[in-house]
């Protein structure tokens, strides 16, 4: 592995993100809430740093897969470490390991914290937290490859290790050129949502902070008490149908512009996702009503389907604390959260798309008990699934159960009740924000241990690249081979001599 190529590649990507870091400037000087100080020391810290990767370290030739996984793996770390730099240095969070959490789970778009009130952050700290959720939705790398030429090299390599989903869809012919038709997708819903919360009553800051985390599917609020607290009947409607969009594959709305509606209307896994949706928050509001949670039908329509998508596509806001729900309804919220949204989204979770291959899978291996000598292929939209995406489905279904009992283990053993602490895994795990018990709806993840925040913080990356990419980073053979970067100097020491 060319380390010094990721080397390079990193400093570029940190040197991207020390000006991300100017632009909550604006807010903070407006509303004069004394932070914007924080940001330009970080901005410096962050951009010494990048410029320093880039200047020591020499790209060798092209970037390959090995190269993919290590810059898009050490990139999340990087950027969360170096994202949590305005909390701690502002002094609103003290302890590095609660700031590091509370930036990784922004950039990671799990929209867990560890804030008692988030009010305290001021506006500038407010607009950081969800700027980045915003650039951790379509991604770093993404967004990196549509705007820097030097990550034309090798593109597809950090493309392919960072979009989630068994399959990448190629809409151009150049990678460079299918990141910008992302990212322009993005950034078109992004403005008409923060437009229509504008017009449903918000002002600026707060439309565009919660477009920033419908779009990215984070759920950061401005406010403690999420969406809940405007009372909007509009408003919820609103983030409501943006969320859906979010949670869609946005190569499918690429489609849609274009006019291949057909292309659309026949996607199984789209189907599969609205009919999960529909049906869950259609059992939720009956039960809601059966259990005298609600006295109308509307009331509980109303909330049952806010959150039944806001855990579905892995935003988290919140409207109702439904935790306090009945048991059904907290089973039913709680396995939407493995589910997430569709393959290309922004969302978390195992992906819809697999869900689907995998009940196929089980279907068809049915059938051939009953039927020994039968052949039946998968097939999904009319075509037959390769065998190597199936085998690919297995495995990560296998991964992610694996990875689950694990880190489930390893927090209850910190003293962490049983259900505070596997909802706490689901919850980061499937970048979904809030779990049940202590870690609910109207609770945060301050009063977890050191130890169990950092398993969580590994979990909310881990789920973030799909497993894979930060699992082969910690195999002892993917390191094989792996030599010392070429630095700048040594090449102009040997070219002297």
């Amino acid at each position: 592995m060319k380390t010094g190529t990721v080397g390079a590649v990193l400093g570029w990507l940190l040197i991207f993100l020390s000006f991300a870091m100017l632009t909550p400037l604006g807010f903070s000087l407006y509303y004069n809430d004394g932070s914007w100080h924080v940001f330009v020391i970080s901005a410096l810290i962050t951009l010494a740093l990048g410029a320093f990767l880039t200047w020591a370290c020499v790209i060798e030739d092209d970037i390959g897969h090995r190269e993919g996984f290590a810059i898009v793996g050490l990139s999340w770390i990087a950027a969360a470490g170096l994202g949590a730099l305005p909390y701690y240095i502002s002094g609103h969070i003290p302890h590095y390991i609660d700031a590091y959490f509370e930036a990784m789970s922004g950039f990671t778009t799990t929209g867990s914290t560890i804030l008692d009130k988030v009010e305290v952050l001021g506006p500038g700290l407010l607009f950081w937290r969800a700027l980045t959720h915003w650039l951790g939705g379509m991604g770093i790398i993404v967004l990196s490859i549509a705007i820097l030429p030097i990550l034309g090299i090798g593109g597809m390599q950090l493309f392919q290790a960072e979009m989630p989903g068994p399959t990448k869809d190629r809409l151009a012919p150049r990678i460079q050129d299918t990141a910008r038709i992302l990212w322009g997708v993005y950034l078109l819903f992004t403005a008409v949502e923060t437009a229509l919360l504008m017009w449903a009553g918000m002002n600026f800051f707060e439309a565009i902070c919660h477009a920033f985390a419908t779009l990215a599917t984070g759920g950061f609020s401005t406010i403690t008490a999420s969406v809940g607290g405007y009372n909007s009947a509009l408003v919820e409607f609103i983030i409501i149908v943006f969320m859906i969009l979010a949670g869609m594959n946005f190569s499918l709305h690429y489609r849609l512009f274009k006019g291949d509606f057909k292309t659309v209307f026949n996607n199984e896994e789209l189907r599969f996702y609205l009919g999960i949706g529909m049906g869950a928050t259609l059992l939720i509001t009956v039960d809601n009503l059966l259990s005298s949670q609600y006295s109308s039908w509307l009331e509980s329509l109303r909330d049952s389907a806010f959150q039944v998508w806001s855990i579905l596509t892995t935003t988290g806001f919140g409207t109702a604390d439904f935790d306090a729900w009945t048991p059904l309804c907290r089973v039913t919220l709680v396995i939407l959260m493995f589910f997430g949204g569709m393959a290309g989204s922004t969302g978390g979770g195992i992906k819809h798309v697999r869900v689907l291959l995998f009940w196929k899978f089980t279907r068809v291996q049915i059938r051939h008990l009953i039927h020994p000598r039968s052949v039946e292929a998968i097939k999904i939209d009319g075509r037959k699934v390769p065998s190597d995406v199936m085998q690919g489905v297995l495995g990560f279904l296998s991964l992610y159960a694996a990875v689950f009992v694990v880190a489930t283990l390893l927090v209850t053993s910190q003293g962490v009740d049983l259900l505070t602490g596997s909802t706490a895994v689901i919850a980061t795990l499937n970048n979904i924000g809030p779990g049940l018990a202590k870690v609910g709806a109207t609770q945060n993840f301050a009063h977890l241990p050191d130890m169990s925040k950092f398993v969580l913080i590994i979990c909310m990356v881990a789920g973030r690249l799909e497993l894979y990419t930060l699992a082969v980073l910690l195999v002892p053979h993917y390191w094989k081979g792996a030599r010392m970067p070429v630095w700048r100097w040594s090449r102009s020491n040997s070219h002297a001599e």
